[in-house]
């Protein structure tokens, strides 16, 4: 019996260790260690931030889902890694620390024959002062990362409505907390919703409405934007994002490294060096992301994190970590299989996974401070990586270990982004956005690094159900229900 051991349950690993459980049936043991109780659909955790949805309506509970597709659940949280085993091992394991009620704080060592590290991000609020602390929020904004955190940003945010509402004009600010962030997607869907809601509520004449961004330009999205089919013209999303901001009387800064938060005052950085501050009465700010904080040792204890991890933590794949200036890049540089070059029984998937480097132009302020969005792996990217790696792993547990691998580089895949703007049956809006390929091919599509014929956009009432649907169709999903595995990632 062969057993894969699966780091973490979100998109990723939840997608990773429902298909291998599937494909490799009781003769082969899947495991799933992850520190959450419950399965989160992160995208509508900003339904959640604005009160349209409860926290119940964007989660469930995990164990039952595992139990009935014989996947044996440990909740813990990851703590090291022995791709080697130990002096008193032989075979490789991974230290796991308890999470789950009467067990925190407990700690087992689990053998594995295959690892798939899908631990996803920790939320790094330290990177920036007063921000919060560690992985923890600070008092002074909100966030939409966790159910836990968009809950509280509704509660927040009803005030500010009723302070309007009692003749207080509220001052709104929303973006990305630190030069480096990531999910400039996230904090666009959220602004728009909250001037939706506010429009609702009778007092979008008493807000001021600002976005901040570390994206050099308006629509970049870390993707380094990209130009679609609009109504049968080729549009820049730059275009397409300043005529919506412009259209919902939102103000924006970009090219901005916020470097310090105090309450009521955002401080931060241009990319042109100079340095400014933004008051709020309300402020939603992305953490920057980084790894779990995995380490890894060889069989004589030796630390050889930084052989198996990046510097920022994530895992290191079959990427290109050596390509140098930008005027280098090339689309295959990103990886494809997603198998550790050190250890081959050892892959990552989803955001857990180093990237060779950004998406967008790496920049910086004459101060040398970078002001740049770090590369998504989030959402279809992160399902479709996630099939593949389980994939990989059962044809080798089943076929031989010399099978093929299968390969998902983001360099040659395509993905669908629908971004709401404000929920509502007959009211609601979305950009829903298709992206071919999400890594830009500049020797394959010279001037724009994407064909155009599969890279569009469009934004109205039709998106918003969409956006819509898709909420139920994934929670069916991964609940496992009938048809689940014809339900693309």
């Amino acid at each position: 019996m062969a057993r894969l051991v699966v780091l973490g349950g979100g998109v990723s690993g939840h997608t990773a260790a429902t298909f291998a459980a599937k494909w490799l049936g009781s003769a082969h043991e899947v495991i799933v260690v992850t520190p959450n109780s419950k399965w989160n659909w992160v995208p509508s955790n900003i339904w959640v931030g604005v009160g349209e949805m409860s926290k119940e309506d964007v989660t469930f509970d995990l164990a039952p889902v595992y139990k009935k597709a014989g996947i044996n659940y440990k909740q813990a949280k990851a703590v090291s890694i022995n791709p080697e085993g130990s002096e008193s091992s032989s075979k490789p394991f991974v230290t796991v620390e308890f999470t789950s009620k009467g067990n925190e704080g407990k700690t087992e060592n689990i053998e594995y024959d295959y690892l798939i590290n899908a631990t996803g991000p920790k939320l790094n609020f330290g990177a920036t002062p007063g921000l919060g602390v560690g992985s923890e929020l600070g008092e002074f904004t909100v966030s939409v990362c966790t159910p836990d955190h968009a809950v509280h940003a509704n509660d927040e945010f009803q005030k500010s409505i009723q302070k309007m509402k009692n003749g207080e004009r509220q001052r709104f600010l929303v973006g990305t907390g630190h030069g480096l962030c990531t999910c400039q997607g996230a904090a666009f869907e959220y602004i728009f919703n909250i001037e939706h809601e506010i429009n609702k509520a009778g007092v979008r004449d008493m807000a001021d409405l600002t976005w901040i961004s570390n994206e050099a330009f308006l629509g970049d999205f870390g993707v380094g934007g990209l130009h679609m089919k609009s109504m049968g013209f080729a549009v820049s999303s730059k275009i397409f994002a300043e005529s919506l901001y412009t259209e919902r009387n939102i103000d924006w800064i970009i090219g901005a490294h916020v470097n310090k938060v105090e309450k009521g005052k955002a401080h931060y950085e241009l990319l042109d060096g100079t340095m400014g501050e933004e008051e709020f009465d309300f402020s939603m700010l992305i953490p920057p992301f980084a790894g779990v904080g995995l380490k890894a040792f060889a069989k004589d204890g030796t630390d050889i994190t930084s052989t198996v991890f990046a510097p920022n933590g994530f895992m290191k794949v079959d990427a290109n970590y050596s390509a140098g200036a930008y005027e280098n890049w090339k689309a295959s540089d990103w990886p494809s299989t997603y198998q550790n070059p050190t250890y081959g029984n050892m892959f990552a998937c989803g955001i857990a996974f180093a990237p060779p480097h950004t998406i967008s132009k790496p920049m910086s302020s004459p101060n040398g401070t970078p002001i740049n969005p770090t590369p998504p792996r989030t959402g279809m990217p992160s399902g479709i990586i996630g099939k593949a790696v389980a994939h990989s792993i059962c044809d080798k547990i089943l076929k031989g270990e010399n099978s093929p691998l299968h390969e998902a580089s983001m360099a040659n895949m395509g993905a669908a982004c629908v971004a709401s703007a404000g929920k509502g049956v007959f009211t609601g809006t979305a950009a829903a956005m298709t992206i071919y390929p999400v890594i830009p091919d500049f020797e394959k599509y010279p001037g724009t690094g994407r064909d155009t014929d599969y890279t569009f956009g469009e934004i109205g009432l039709a998106g918003h159900w969409i956006k819509h649907i898709l909420h139920y169709l994934f929670i069916w999903k991964a609940k496992l229900k009938t048809g689940w595995t014809m339900i693309p990632e």
